[in-house]
This record gives C-alpha cells, sequence and structure tokens, in this order.
C-alpha cells in the first residue's frame, strides 16, 4: 500500500485537483437526496410554503394568530408583520393592532410577513404551538364549538383582561394533547395553517407551489450538471495520473535493467522481468485510477453522508451502524478467503510466461524432436495452475456483489420498516424518509467501495512491491565515484590472478586465471565445454565482475574505468549472434551510430557479409525481423562481427562468434580481420583448432584454470589436454605430427 501512496506523490498536484472535484461532486451528490425529500415534504405535501408565519394574513387570521400567545410572544409576531393600509395609521391605532384593540380609525384588511429568514427559523420553533391550537380550533366543526365562548375568549384577551397564567394553563392542558401527534406532524399542521392563511389574504398557493418546484428543480439540474462535470474533471485528471505512474514504472524498470550485470539478470528471470513490467504495472495502474476516482470519494461522502444523516434527526442512526458493521464484516470474511491466492497469482502469471516463452521461442527445437504434445501438457499445467488459482478467487469475490446487494436491501427495507413506524407516530415525514434511504445508502456504499478496494489493492500492493523489488536493486557493476583514465589508450588487457564465483555457487568457476593479452596480437581461449571459456571473457567487460584479483586495461582496473568508456573500447560479439528489428544498416551502426558509409561497407567486407547483403533488393536496408529470425545462422553471426568492427574499438573480444562459418568463410574472414586489428588486441573463445591455429598465444582451459599457455606449436609439446583437443579435430598430418609424438 505505501508503494503506491510512494508513486503518488510526485503528484501531488493533480491529486489536489482530483480532490477538489471529488469535494465538489460530493457536495452536489449529498444536496441532491434533500431537495427531494424538501419536493415531497414542502412542494407536494406543504403546497410548497416552508414556514409556519404565513405570508400574509388578514386582519381576522392576524388577530386569530395571536390567541393563545403570551404578551411576549404577541409582540415578537407583531414585530414579523407590517400593516399594507390605503391610508396612514397614527401611533395609537398601530399600537391597538400589537394589543388586539379597537381603537377607532382605519384598520389594515392585510398584514404582510416582514421577517428575515433566520427569524423564519426561529419563529418555526417559537410560534408553532400556538398556532397549531388555533388551526386544530378552526378545523372543529361549529357544532363542536360554542361561537359565543369563543368570542368572548377573544375580546378578553384582546382586551387584556384574560391573566396570562391562565393562557398558558389553556395551553398547556391543549398541548398535552397535540404532543402525542409528534414533532413533525405538529410541523406540518402549522405549515397548513400558513397555507390556509395565504389563501384567505388572496395569494395564489397554486402558484406558490408551482414556483417552489420548479426552483428547486433548476436547483437540482445544475447541481446534476456540476456533478457531471466534476465527475469528468476527476476522472480525466485520475486518468492522467494513473498513465503517468504507469509510464514512470515502465521507465524506471527499465532504465535500472539496462544497467543490470548478468548477475541481477540471473536473479530475475527475463519472463519475470517483463511479467513485472507490463502486468504489474497494469496492476498497479489501474488500481491508482480507481483509488483516486472512488476511494478518495468514499470517505468523503460517507463523512457527509454522516452529518446529514445527523441533520435529518431521523433517530434511526443505529440502522446505518448496523449496515457498515455487516458490510465490513461480510468483506473481511471474503478477503481472508481469497488473499493469500493473489501473491500466488503473480508467481503463477510469471511461470506461465516463462513456460510461454521458452516453447515459442524453441519451437522449431520442439517440432524436431516430436515434443509437441509434451510440450503442450507442460503449457497446460502452467495455464491450469493459474486458472485454478483466478477461478478460486473469482469464486469468493463472485458472493460480494449478490451479498453487498442483499444487505443494502436489507437495510432497506429495515429503514422502511422503522421509518414507518415514526411516520404513523408523526416523528418523522415520507420525504425525510426517502431521504435518509438516500443517504444510508450513499454510506454504506461509500464504505463498500473502500471494502472493495481492500481486495484490489492487496494484489496490486503485491505488484508494487515487485516493481519496487527491480528498480531498488542495483547493479554489481557500477561506475566509481572517480573514474581513471589511462595515459594512453593501447588495448593492453591484464588478467591477474582473477578467481570468480557466481553469485550464491559453492565453488569457484574461474581460479587464478593470469595472462596479457596485448595489441597486434591475438590471444585465443580453448578448452571443452563448461571449462568457463565464455565466464572469462564476460568478466572483460564486467558483465560480471571478478570475485578476486583483478583485471586491467592499459594498467587501470577496469572496475576504475566508467561502463560507458570501458564498454567503447570493446567490441563484442557474443556466442549467439543478436540482432535488433531494423535494417542491416541499423543494426552495423548499433555501436557506432557516427560512422560513415564507407565504414559500414568495410565492416561488412571483412565479416564476409557483403555478397550476401547486396543480392538482397535493398542491400543495406533491407529490414531485419525480431531476433534477426529472417536471416540464416551464418549470416546473423556475420552480421554481429561486422557490428563490432564498424566500431573499431581498441580491444576485439569474439566468444565463439566463428562457430556457424564454413571453413572457407571462416579463413577468409580471420585473413581479413589480421588487417583490420593491427593496433587491437583481440581475444578469440574457440571450439576449432583451425581457427585459433595461427593465434599468437593460445590460453588451453581445464575446468576454470589454465592449464596451457603458448603458441599452437608450443602446446602439442607441452600440454596434453590441447594436444587431445587437437588429435580429436585434425589428423597428425594436418598437425604437423611426427609418427613418435603420435
Amino acid at each position: 500500500m505505501g508503494k503506491i501512496f510512494k508513486n503518488m506523490l510526485p503528484y501531488w498536484k493533480w491529486i489536489l485537483v482530483i480532490v477538489a472535484f471529488l469535494i465538489l461532486q460530493a457536495f452536489c451528490d449529498l444536496s441532491l437526496p434533500q431537495y427531494t425529500s424538501n419536493l415531497i415534504d414542502v412542494g407536494i405535501m406543504s403546497s410548497g410554503v416552508e414556514h409556519i408565519l404565513p405570508e400574509k394574513m388578514t386582519q381576522e387570521d392576524y388577530q386569530l394568530a395571536q390567541l393563545f400567545m403570551t404578551k411576549k410572544e404577541r409582540e415578537a409576531f407583531a414585530d414579523c408583520y407590517e400593516a399594507e393600509t390605503d391610508g396612514a395609521v397614527d401611533a395609537s391605532q398601530q399600537e391597538g393592532q400589537t394589543e388586539m384593540t379597537e381603537n377607532s380609525g382605519t384598520l389594515a384588511s392585510v398584514y404582510r410577513r416582514v421577517c428575515d429568514k433566520k427569524t423564519l427559523e426561529e419563529a418555526d420553533e417559537k410560534f408553532l404551538e400556538p398556532m397549531v391550537m388555533v388551526y386544530q380550533m378552526s378545523q372543529m366543526k361549529e357544532s363542536d364549538i360554542d361561537m359565543s365562548k369563543m368570542t368572548k375568549l377573544m375580546q378578553a384577551l384582546a382586551s387584556g383582561q384574560l391573566p396570562e397564567e391562565q393562557i398558558l394553563a389553556m395551553r398547556e392542558k391543549v398541548s398535552d394533547q397535540i404532543d402525542a401527534i409528534g414533532a413533525k406532524t405538529l410541523q406540518s399542521m402549522g405549515v397548513s395553517y400558513a397555507v390556509v392563511c395565504d389563501r384567505n389574504a388572496g395569494l395564489d398557493v397554486d402558484k406558490i407551489q408551482m414556483h417552489y418546484m420548479v426552483t428547486a428543480g433548476i436547483k437540482m439540474l445544475v447541481f446534476t450538471l456540476l456533478m457531471a462535470l466534476a465527475a469528468v474533471g476527476v476522472g480525466y485528471c485520475a486518468s492522467i495520473v494513473g498513465a503517468a505512474i504507469g509510464r514512470d514504472l515502465r521507465e524506471k524498470t527499465f532504465r535500472n535493467v539496462v544497467q543490470f550485470s548478468n548477475a541481477e539478470m540471473d536473479h530475475f528471470s527475463t519472463a519475470s522481468l517483463i511479467t513485472r513490467s507490463t502486468n504489474d504495472v497494469q496492476q498497479v495502474q489501474m488500481v491508482t485510477t480507481v483509488f483516486l476516482r472512488m476511494v478518495l470519494y468514499a470517505p468523503i461522502v460517507g463523512i457527509g453522508g454522516i452529518i446529514k444523516v445527523a441533520q435529518t434527526k431521523a433517530g434511526m442512526e443505529w440502522v446505518i451502524g448496523l449496515a457498515v458493521l455487516l458490510i465490513v464484516g461480510f468483506v473481511m470474511l471474503l478477503v481472508s478467503i481469497a488473499m493469500p491466492k493473489f501473491k500466488i497469482m503473480q508467481e503463477l502469471v510469471d511461470r506461465l510466461n516463462l513456460v510461454s516463452r521458452e516453447i515459442l521461442t524453441g519451437l522449431n527445437v520442439i517440432r524436431a524432436f516430436g515434443r509437441e504434445k509434451k510440450e503442450e501438457e507442460r503449457f497446460d499445467e502452467a495455464n491450469r495452475n493459474l486458472t485454478r488459482a483466478q477461478l478460486f478467487t473469482n469464486r469468493v469475490m463472485t458472493f460480494m456483489m449478490p451479498g453487498m446487494m442483499m444487505i443494502m436491501y436489507c437495510i432497506t427495507l429495515l429503514i422502511v420498516w422503522v421509518a414507518a413506524k415514526r411516520i404513523d407516530g408523526g416523528y418523522m415525514q415520507v420525504g425525510a424518509m426517502t431521504a435518509f434511504i438516500t443517504y444510508t445508502m450513499m454510506i454504506v456504499m461509500s464504505f463498500l467501495m473502500l471494502t472493495a478496494m481492500s481486495i484490489m489493492l492487496p494484489r496490486a500492493g503485491v505488484a508494487a512491491e515487485r516493481m519496487e523489488e527491480v528498480i531498488r536493486t542495483t547493479s554489481s557493476t557500477t561506475d566509481p565515484k572517480e573514474p581513471k583514465k589511462p595515459a594512453r589508450e593501447k588495448g593492453v588487457v591484464s588478467f591477474r590472478h582473477v578467481n570468480f564465483r557466481y553469485p550464491g555457487a559453492d565453488e569457484d568457476v574461474l581460479v587464478d586465471i593470469d595472462f596479457v593479452a596485448e595489441p597486434g596480437k591475438t590471444t585465443a581461449i580453448i578448452g571443452s565445454t563448461g571449462c568457463g571459456k565464455s565466464t572469462l571473457v564476460n568478466l572483460l567487460p564486467r558483465f560480471y565482475d571478478v570475485t578476486s584479483g583483478s583485471i586491467t586495461v592499459d594498467g587501470v582496473d577496469i572496475r576504475d574505468y566508467s561502463l560507458k568508456e570501458l564498454r567503447e573500447m570493446i567490441g563484442f560479439v557474443p556466442q549467439k549472434g543478436i540482432l535488433f528489428s531494423g535494417t542491416i544498416e541499423s543494426n552495423l551502426r548499433f555501436g557506432a551510430e557516427d560512422a560513415t558509409e564507407e565504414q559500414i561497407r568495410e565492416a561488412a567486407e571483412i565479416a564476409q557479409a557483403s555478397e550476401f547483403i547486396e543480392e538482397k533488393e535493398d542491400g543495406y536496408q533491407s529490414s531485419i525481423a525480431q531476433g534477426g529470425s529472417n536471416v540464416s545462422g551464418g549470416q546473423k553471426q556475420r552480421l554481429a562481427i561486422a557490428r563490432a568492427i564498424a566500431k573499431n574499438p581498441k580491444i576485439f573480444v569474439f566468444d565463439d562468434s566463428f562457430s556457424a562459418l564454413d571453413m572457407k568463410t571462416d579463413a577468409a574472414l580471420r585473413k581479413a580481420l589480421s588487417e583490420k586489428t593491427k593496433e587491437a588486441a583481440v581475444l578469440i573463445v574457440a571450439q576449432r583448432i583451425s581457427t585459433i591455429l595461427h593465434a599468437d598465444q593460445i590460453l588451453v582451459l581445464d575446468d576454470g584454470r589454465i592449464v596451457g599457455k603458448g603458441t599452437h606449436e608450443e602446446l602439442l609439446r607441452s600440454c596434453e589436454v590441447y594436444e587431445q583437443i587437437a588429435r580429436s579435430q585434425l589428423s597428425a598430418k594436418e598437425l604437423g605430427l611426427s609418427e613418435e609424438v603420435k
């Protein structure tokens, strides 16, 4: 997990932009359920009226509304309204209106509400009880109420003859009955009274309702559009960050792998490196994108939803807690079952890639030996192992969505059941229940997103760890802090008591290798298969570093050279000729991009490759397929030799590079090469005696040790191993041996 976050750090600015978009998206998303609730509770059920204080009131309604108010409440109520009159109303008249007295003068016929929103919200609680009592009284039939008593009561209240204690006692007696109704029902009754008063005052209540519905709808549309734009912005930015992280990981991996010595390449198989650079990077990239788009959104929506739920005052918060516990418990159960398989899956992908690569690269050999059936079985085994692991995790995960949906539906039913009781008791409204269900689903979904990511993150974490393992692995062959240069570059190679052991091996494969290869001379290395010939020449360009002893070039230890400068001095032709997709010319220029056309042609002629190149229709511009699959083994080997010659190095290393050449071509190539390498040191690893007959110095290796050193003639006399190799390949006459020696 930490590795994934580490990869995101360079893009913190983009992440801040994403968080800003997510906050906007969450704000809009969380606002919509409240508008839906308001449309139901206010727009539909309350005719678009939000507060219990009517917008306008007739004089009769204005006075009746104050019937059960205390003196202080009447004063506050009067402050909320302004009289609408055709003429002026003097101070005595205004005072009479406030105290509900009938003074002389023209009284206002209509009162208009003038208080601000904050006062309105406070009034909803302050005047709710007395106004509901008036509303209840107004709903009684005339047969149920003594109108003469009511008139006397109103006159007594208006004249101030009725003590306030008696008013409070009346309110207390009635409020006990009203309390049983429930707070929300009480609020609804207060709003209903406001609607009646507005209608009595001549307001078009239907128009008010329609205006409220249209306004709320427009607001919802605006929030929806903003939410969509924010979601698009989040997706765009998250995709940029995910793609950039994938690019960076591939770049870092490739840059590091290119610097690896053969020791690191042996540690990481080629198939594994390919898997890490493709499948593992894809896993990290996908999870990063999903994380930025969904996981960051989840806590924002979850916290916002909890706040909104608290604001609904529905009293059902325990339902959310229950839902979250069920979701988390269910997902953790699934994860605990599937988790061990995720790491195994990546290893099985490595294995499948390895088998696939071996089969595809060795297809001709497989066909030649009739091993198709066996190799199919080997591939099938690797494929089935991966399939079984994937099926296991997929089968476990298939329970997730049905399980989640079942929990969510059960929670919805529980909310409806509990809310129905509260609505019936008057403590909740239908719109509030709808909003509560929506908010609950948002909170549950946010936890669902987090828990779902808990399944993706482990696999991505494994992939990130595998990538990090490659990136943090440093090559055992690194540049020195202060590279050295020889006073003069000649190309003198000196092995001084060199020992070498492969990493993790128990024994040295090279022991006490000591010789000097001089410019203008050819040093040949011969020996039985597996005696360490290729390993020896691989030490020179530092594909491996010596275990003990030293190798110097012009008197400077090769470990004190920069790798670039050291390898620029060497023209290396590997045992297996490797070409790259492109053209013949691009391959010959591989080590010398600035080589002239004449130099390229000269290198091809020396390598005996110009003849078959010029026979091709496009000549040096002829295409080379991947791996050089469209040229023969001998042609591939000659092009590899020409590539090294075109580089014009101080040191030539030929690692059994003439094995695919016929005797005639081999002889012609070596003759032409001897002219080109008069000022360069030449090291040749060979299996054929004929290739090294005229070498200035021949090293005979046996079991990792030099058992003979000298010219062909000297070794025939002094080295039994060399004589045995020579006799196995050439006749005594060809070797110039007498019958006595024979």
